[in-house]
């Protein structure tokens, strides 16, 4: 049997850079909260909201690299909306390809009003605080969205994960970084069973480590992810983030980038006003920029598009025996 029977879920989905992106627009019970953070802590324990993030997620609806969203409301007035983001293991704290689809979703959508040329800002609460989504378009199409995040910091350099060193960084989530020809690896398609096998294994080797904590708030913490990157010349490198639990980022990951140019600046090799081009596994590409600084580290902007794919009416059928299906990764 079913695990319960369930109205309708409609959704909009979008892909930025390549990465899919699923807005649930209803069908999700309220989620209780002061906050977006607050919400993101009674989610994971509420078992009507994780059913539908599993529903969504999961074959035969979803795949094991899903990606998607619930809306809620903001923290207060000063935010346009508010957001949960999920994957098939549970809620992220952050999620930067995200918020680039949504800029584009809340322009296309009429959520908010945008003129036809120009630059609108869409602000958008997440677990890791407020962020902006500066969406521009040209008559009346969005052309390209560059989100403005929340302050990226360092964490820790040269740590030890398991036998590789590591440097760990926070850009709205917590992320290793280690360079791919340092773990004899290349970021390339047909590597890339042994790049999530690797990124696995240093996520793993961290958690519950000291460099896992987030330097203010515990909800925060925890390793995210691992960004496995090549040089391609000065500012310019090619990246696969291993999320969750052997998750593969298909974009260029945009907190990842926020937490690279937090490395890059703490290296001297970034400064105001340089341009860090992120290329991803599939070639798709992320423009960073660094745009101020200030005691909680350096606050970047991340540029890309995001293409909406489809609108969808999810059920579940009160006789399906798979329920809220199945993950075979």
């Amino acid at each position: 049997m079913a695990d319960a029977p369930l109205s309708e879920i409609l959704c909009t989905d979008y892909h930025t850079a390549g990465e899919p992106f699923r807005i649930v627009i209803a069908g999700v019970p309220q989620i209780p909260g002061a906050t977006v953070r607050d919400r993101r802590e009674r989610a994971k324990d509420d078992e009507r909201i994780d059913f539908v993030r599993r529903l969504l997620c999961h074959e035969p609806r979803g795949h094991a690299d899903m990606y998607g969203c619930f809306l809620v409301p903001p923290d207060d007035a000063g935010a346009d909306l508010g957001v949960l983001f999920w994957h098939k293991d549970g809620y992220s704290t952050a999620c930067g390809h995200g918020t680039i689809a949504l800029g584009a979703w809340a322009v296309e959508s009429g959520r908010v009003e945008a003129a036809p040329d120009g630059a609108t800002d869409v602000v958008i609460d997440v677990p890791s605080g407020r962020v902006t989504a500066r969406v521009s378009c040209r008559s009346a199409r969005v052309e390209s969205v560059a989100f403005r995040n929340v302050p990226a910091c360092v964490l820790a350099r040269d740590v030890d994960a398991g036998g590789t060193r590591v440097d760990v960084a926070y850009g709205g989530a917590i992320y290793a970084s280690v360079a791919a020809k340092s773990i004899g690896l290349e970021v390339e398609p047909r590597q890339l069973t042994e790049l999530i096998a690797a990124g696995r294994q240093i996520k793993q080797a961290l958690e519950g480590t000291g460099v896992a904590r987030h330097p203010s708030d515990q909800r925060l913490s925890g390793v995210y992810g691992t960004i496995i990157y090549d040089e391609l010349g000065p500012l310019h490198q090619r990246n696969v983030t291993v999320f969750a639990d052997g998750e593969v980022d298909r974009s260029p990951c945009g907190s990842g980038t926020s937490a690279r140019c937090a490395l890059l600046a703490a290296d001297g090799a970034m400064s105001e006003g340089d341009v860090l081009t992120h290329d991803s596994i599939i070639g798709t590409t992320f423009l960073a920029r660094i745009v101020g600084r200030s005691a909680e580290g350096v606050t970047t902007e991340v540029e890309g598009i995001a293409h909406r794919t489809g609108d969808h009416r999810f059920v579940l059928d009160p006789d399906d025996g798979l329920g809220t299906g199945f993950v075979l990764r």
